[in-house]
């Protein structure tokens, strides 16, 4: 069964994220399951990135653990990744550039890239494409596939430079076959036959910000969030939608009111720093009951941080950042299918209780790739906000008690619908009433009723992989879910009662699903990349429950392997009577 990871890695500018997009999507039309994961400098040009893709016959849920072929570009990438080589893995590299140290354990193929490049193409940035042809000839890929890539990518610039570069793969192909094979790698073509897609989680999710009937996004660049409003300014006009690229992220959210208060559904995205930006607009969409969804595509923080890696930092601002009591609710995607679903369904929560809906995503899914089936928008109907009719025109009070706490909203223009929609405390129609004591509390009380109906709904969205009732139960959210998932499978294959539980909306907190799961467990693993252990603190405000944290912060993903080893260690000290305590990596 084909399953192989492929690691390209070198110097911010040499081609090296471009490589792997192109060997991705060839894998990907070539009839394999595809999923990436990449990491890439700061900086505007240098600096060591690598991008890494796994392909499969079968689905993926992880980006893999043990590298099977290495290109290295350069020396820093080597010495960086060879580690992660599996015993009997192969590594490709630049002989012009450096002389890789023997491994026993590793088969390694000299190419002289920058010469192929320079001397037989004429042209040294073609020696990422001469490394393509590379691969294709040693592991047996469909050299058409990569010759339509070429065109499609280099047709707007014309004949000459196509040609250029279909030229640099034919030298690698030809390269390849002199080459003494000690390996067995070969994949062909793969056993996937129905028509999938190649998508980012950050594309995917602003395709289904389509689907939900999204008409307005307003926004500032910030990596890593800026790929959706890129998306969106090229697709929403065609279908009589705006984007808007404000002067920073409070007129963005600004923006994104305006456009609900009128009527549109709205969105914006960004990275902790913007979001920490917009939490004082956020109360406003509480206080006036505006829908709104903001997307937090996280990043390592504080601060600027490391802008370009991926954590789960955010969890805490999400929930409980702003002044007052301040309900929303947060939701985290877990794959980039879901990006998609999830998305409608953040639009369609917005729109019926009538506040802002943050979605967590973060580096490592909203630029990871992957095959998805083509989306299907009817899996969730799309809801719309509910409009005064009839009788309550006549009297129209905006903020009106009602039983599930969900006011009719007029639009402007809407005949005897006009009301405020300010900040300042105010009674039913909207006139202010900042010092009406028992009216606040009335008021407060409406806007957290709501949470009842959430609550529910919540209950309603986790899911569970493995045992339902299992003795080692994991706890995951947002993007940790395939590595969570695969590392539960590969724990029930060695005889372990193990299951875990990923809810979809955080706060507030399924918490009868998450009670019924935990029933019977001896031990509870909460894995997070973040330094405390964020979701973890939050449950234990609900639950009386001694929590075993696992949390990764050095800007990377988990793998597999590091949840299943946490699962072997747990596994030992239950079964000896002793309990497992925090850990990080």
């Amino acid at each position: 069964m084909v399953d192989y990871v492929f690691r390209v890695g070198g110097e911010g500018g040499e081609g090296v994220i471009s490589t792997g997009e192109m060997l991705t999507l060839a894998l990907a039309r070539a009839g394999f399951e595809i999923y990436t994961f990449r990491t890439y400098p700061a900086e505007i040009k240098g600096g060591h990135a690598s991008y890494q893709v796994r392909a499969s016959g079968n689905l993926l849920l992880s980006q893999g653990a043990a590298v099977d072929v290495l290109v290295a570009f350069n020396e820093e990438a080597y010495q960086k990744h060879i580690k992660d080589v599996r015993p009997g893995g192969v590594v490709i590299y630049d002989s012009d550039s450096f002389s890789a140290a023997a491994h026993d354990s590793t088969i390694c193929y000299s190419v002289p890239l920058t010469s192929l490049a320079t001397e037989k193409v004429g042209i040294k940035l073609t020696k990422n494409i001469v490394a393509l042809g590379v691969l294709a000839g040693l592991f047996d890929l469909p050299v058409a596939t990569f010759e339509e890539l070429l065109k499609d990518r280099f047709g707007r610039k014309g004949e000459t430079v196509v040609q250029k570069n279909l030229l640099a793969l034919r030298v690698g192909i030809e390269h390849a076959k002199q080459i003494k094979r000690r390996d067995a790698i070969r994949l062909g073509a793969g056993p996937r036959k129905t028509k999938e897609l190649v998508l980012s989680g950050n594309e995917s999710l602003a395709l289904g910000a389509i689907a939900a009937g999204c008409r307005f996004y307003a926004g500032y660049p910030i990596t890593p969030a800026t790929d959706i409003m890129e998306f969106l300014a090229r697709e929403l006009p065609k279908i009589g939608g705006y984007v808007i690229q404000t002067e920073d992220e409070i007129a963005a959210i600004g923006a994104v009111l305006g456009a609900s208060f009128a009527g549109k559904k709205a969105m914006t995205a960004t990275s902790g720093p913007g979001f920490s930006l917009m939490t004082e607009m956020m109360g406003l969409a509480v206080a006036a009951e505006i829908p709104a969804v903001i997307v937090d595509v996280q990043r390592v923080g504080p601060s600027t941080g490391m802008p370009t890696k991926t954590e789960q930092g955010d969890l805490y601002l999400a929930c409980y950042g702003g002044h007052g009591n301040c309900p929303r609710i947060v939701m985290a995607l877990n794959n980039v299918e879901d990006c998609f679903y999830g998305i409608m369904q953040a639009f369609n929560l917005a729109e019926q209780f009538q506040m802002p809906v943050v979605v967590l995503s973060d580096q490592y899914l909203g630029h990871r790739k992957a095959t998805v089936p083509v989306p299907d928008p009817s899996r969730v109907p799309v809801v719309e906000r509910r409009k005064p009719q009839g009788k309550e025109m006549a009297d129209y009070k905006r903020y009106r008690f009602t039983p599930d706490h969900i006011s009719p909203m007029s639009i402007p223009g809407m005949e005897g619908g006009g009301y405020i929609a300010e900040g300042l405390e105010h009674d039913e129609r909207g006139y202010p009433a900042a010092s009406d004591h028992e009216n606040h509390l009335r008021l407060t009380q409406k806007r957290y009723g709501k949470f009842v109906e959430v609550e529910a709904i919540a209950n309603d969205l986790v899911r569970i992989h493995g045992e339902p009732h299992p003795e080692i139960g994991i706890i995951g959210w947002g993007s940790t879910e395939g590595v969570i998932r695969e590392a539960v499978q590969m724990a029930q294959a060695k005889g372990y009662s193990v299951g875990a539980i990923h809810p979809k909306i955080l706060y507030p907190q399924p918490l009868a699903k998450l009670r019924e799961f935990m029933q019977g467990t001896k031990a509870v693993i909460i894995p997070e990349v973040n330094f405390t252990g964020q979701f973890a603190t939050l449950l234990r405000k609900r639950f009386a429950y001694d929590f075993i944290q696992l949390n990764k912060c050095i800007g990377l993903p988990f793998t597999p392997k590091e949840i299943f080893d946490k699962i072997e260690e747990v596994a030992a000290h239950v079964h000896g009577g002793r309990r497992v305590h925090a850990a990080k990596l």
